[in-house]
């Protein structure tokens, strides 16, 4: 028989630990003097004690520990506690330098201003894609040819406008670093727009852009445009004036409907004119019914109403009609996510 002392000794373990894992059922005394309490081990409980230590070393739970000095005749069992509990020690370090990581880069974003923003390269090529027709396609107008960029901590919202539409959507994202606007070139976002797959890391400042995606990397500088207060030219949703339609339905009807010329500071464009019938459906309207009863419908441009249902991706859009001076919406059903304005058409 070793005594306590002794046993500490061979195994390596402290005193205090030999009683706590005795007071924890781990490895208890062969013998325990009733007068003195003084503790006696067996040779054999040595083997156990060294193990424990070094199980205690690698950081096992006490649990797992006592199961492991329970299989101590068994090797192969002991081994198989051993690979799990190195895989377990692994998949945390794994974690742990992912962690490391991710600070590293956080602290990276906030030294440089840099704002980092992940999210699938589908969803953003769908968000672009939401808006992309109501950019200008020229630099040279007073808004310049680009689409505006600004996140929350978990929102990127995409805002383009010509002054004649405007289309606003938003994607989920993962975002870090500070909150951002910043009016990104159009080469810029048809080149990461045409990403479909993988996701997509943008890494926005005030002096550049950048996207990495599966394909490569897409750097451009912002443009110097000061964007204006969107959110005061959207139009609160009233459901009276609300109307569902079948977007390709009335892409078809607006397409192959007869049209009216104008013209504007020397460019000439068609209009169509919208108006909704007794049942509540839209309809097109002849300009002879619109001067009889223009106080029901709408005109807007007919290349812009084509553009902005074929950016409503198909199925059904909520469109809200609300007199010839107002502008017209274009929402998706129970998605106040994205959507679009028209400017009319006065007559």
């Amino acid at each position: 028989m070793r005594g306590i002392g002794e046993v500490a000794r061979a195994s390596g373990l402290s005193i205090s630990a030999l009683r706590f894992y005795d007071g924890a059922g781990v490895l208890v005394p062969a013998e325990v003097d009733p007068a003195t309490g003084y503790r006696r081990y067996a040779d054999d409980q040595v083997r156990a004690a060294r193990l424990i230590a070094g199980l205690r070393r690698v950081g096992m739970p006490v649990a797992e520990i006592a199961r492991a000095v329970h299989d101590l005749g068994d090797p192969e069992a002991v081994r198989h506690r051993l690979d799990r509990h190195r895989r377990r020690l692994e998949d945390g370090l794994a974690d742990a330098q992912r962690e490391l990581l991710r600070i590293h880069a956080l602290l990276d974003l906030e030294e440089n201003l840099m704002t980092r923003i992940t999210l699938p390269a589908a969803a953003l090529a769908a968000t672009l894609d939401a808006v992309r027709f109501a950019a200008p396609s020229a630099s040279d107008g007073p808004v310049p040819a680009g689409v505006h960029a600004e996140c929350d901590p978990k929102t990127l919202t995409l805002v383009a406008t010509d002054r004649y539409r405007l289309a606003v959507a938003e994607a989920a994202a993962a975002v870090e670093g500070p909150p951002i606007r910043l009016f990104l070139p159009l080469p810029f976002v048809d080149e990461v727009r045409a990403v479909r797959a993988g996701q997509v890391t943008l890494d926005l400042t005030a002096e550049a852009v950048r996207a990495e995606t599966e394909d490569g990397v897409v750097e451009a500088e912002p443009l110097t445009f000061d964007f204006p207060d969107f959110r005061r030219l959207l139009p609160v949703g009233d459901r009276n004036k609300q109307v569902t339609v079948d977007t390709a339905a009335l892409r078809v009807a607006v397409a192959a409907a007869p049209s009216t010329k104008r013209e504007h500071e020397g460019t000439a464009y068609e209009i169509s004119v919208l108006g909704v019938d007794p049942a509540g459906s839209v309809r097109l309207v002849a300009e002879s019914e619109w001067a009889a009863d223009a106080a029901s419908h709408v005109a807007v441009r007919r290349e812009f109403l084509l553009e902005a249902l074929d950016a409503g991706a198909g199925g059904q859009l909520v469109l809200e009609l609300d007199g010839p001076i107002k502008p017209l919406a274009f929402r998706l059903p129970g998605d106040d996510s994205r959507f679009s304005i028209l400017m009319p058409v006065r007559h």
